[in-house]
């Protein structure tokens, strides 16, 4: 089931997309914009994917929805990720991206566990409605001609409501460049560990196309072993990356040792970047900089990058003064006097700095619509709800 017995290690390919390090970006909700993504691209490589973005507010040109797919000059790819309840609608923005040259890849969410969106069928609920899920995913891909669309998704609603295998071969059969599993389930949300045995079994189902893991890589250590007892083509970082964009330097340098040599990775240096107090400062200040490029607003900037500083600082020896400064200032000046304040030589901390980071919670009943479960098939009454699935820009 795993490739430890691969002699070599392919690239990964999304279409006619090739990537050196088989790593993509979680797209993250008020994380992952330009502004991130040019500082994780700074450290390594990968394909670094956009705030998700409702299908809807896209058509009707929102001026946030155009914000949140702009991309840097410079971006190789440039990679839109998806979210919509209606084919028509899914087809509308896909043809929106292709003709106006705004996209190289296009994503479709189908994991949101959010409370507002699962309620109305959206989300990690949609798969279950098999009839609509293909609809949606066939709307893409016809709609997107040259362009890769891939479909990230959970492993179902619970345990009891697993829809994965059966979107994954749906998915597969429309056309998708590639499936991406999370392995856990709406009701699980970020609690407790993510099943990637799930994942394994996505890999043995689809042969044919490549499959990527998602789910607790907080390490390339991680990344690797995934890789390796999953059978997986490539791996999905999200919360690991949060206040540590060198985890992308990590992730190329350990990929890159392991396709030499997949069989011995004992020997694969997996933690190359140990940043000190000073270069942890200085990627925080480029951070909160680039914000403000992104953004065009030195204080909206300064106000958007505060709640990375307990990310970028975990197990750092900071004092609180410090911190709340640094969670407060509302312009570069006010960052660069408190990053004066740190102890630039404070050596990396170590496991104080590893480890989970970001939500985590606890695991939820899902919130579904009345008599969701009651049958596969997309109902009148299930549509009437879908009307409302579809909350502001950015799906959750």
């Amino acid at each position: 089931m795993g490739s430890e017995t691969m002699e070599h290690v392919k690239p990964l390919r999304i279409g006619p997309i090739e990537l050196a390090s088989p790593v993509l970006l979680a797209p993250m909700a008020g994380i992952t914009n330009a502004a991130f993504r040019r500082l994780c691209r700074e450290f390594g490589g990968g394909l670094y994917v956009c705030e998700m973005v409702t299908t809807r507010a896209l058509i009707e040109r929102t001026p946030e929805s155009l914000r949140l797919i702009k991309h840097d000059e410079d971006e190789r790819v440039r990679s839109i990720q998806l979210y919509g309840v209606d084919p028509d609608v899914v087809g509308r923005a896909v043809s929106m991206l292709v003709d106006e040259d705004r996209a190289d890849h296009i994503d479709l969410n189908f994991g949101c566990p959010v409370p507002k969106v699962t309620r109305k069928g959206g989300g990690a609920a949609l798969p279950w409605k098999l009839d609509l899920f293909r609809s949606i995913v066939t709307a893409a891909v016809d709609r997107a001609g040259s362009i890769p669309v891939t479909v990230k998704m959970r492993t179902g609603i619970d345990a009891d409501h697993l829809t994965y295998l059966d979107a994954g071969r749906i998915a597969r059969d429309a056309g998708v460049a590639a499936v991406a599993l999370h392995g856990r389930t709406a009701a699980e949300h970020y609690s407790g560990h993510a099943d990637w045995s799930s994942i394994a079994r996505l890999r043995e189902a689809l042969p044919d196309i490549p499959v990527l893991g998602n789910g607790d890589i907080w390490s390339a250590a991680d990344a690797i072993e995934m890789v390796r007892t999953t059978g997986v083509d490539g791996v999905v970082v999200g919360r690991g990356c949060l206040g540590r964009p060198w985890l992308f330097a990590d992730l190329e340098a350990a990929f890159a040792q392991y396709a030499e040599n997949p069989s011995r990775p004992d020997s694969i240096d997996y933690q190359q970047v140990q940043p000190t107090l000073g270069e942890v400062g200085d990627a925080f200040r480029r951070h909160a900089e680039l914000m403000v490029a992104s953004f065009g607003s030195e204080e909206r900037a300064c106000r958007d990058v505060r709640k990375h500083v307990a990310w970028y600082f975990k197990g750092y020896p900071v004092g609180g003064e410090v911190r709340r400064g640094l969670a407060t200032s509302s312009s570069l000046a006010e960052i660069d006097e408190w990053i004066a304040r740190l102890d630039r030589d404070t050596p990396y901390p170590g496991e104080g700095a590893e480890g989970q980071r970001g939500r985590a919670g606890s695991p939820k009943v899902p919130h579904l619509p009345e008599g969701w479960l009651d049958s596969r098939v997309l109902s009148d009454a299930d549509q009437g709800e879908l009307c409302f699935a579809e909350v502001g820009v950015s799906g959750g």
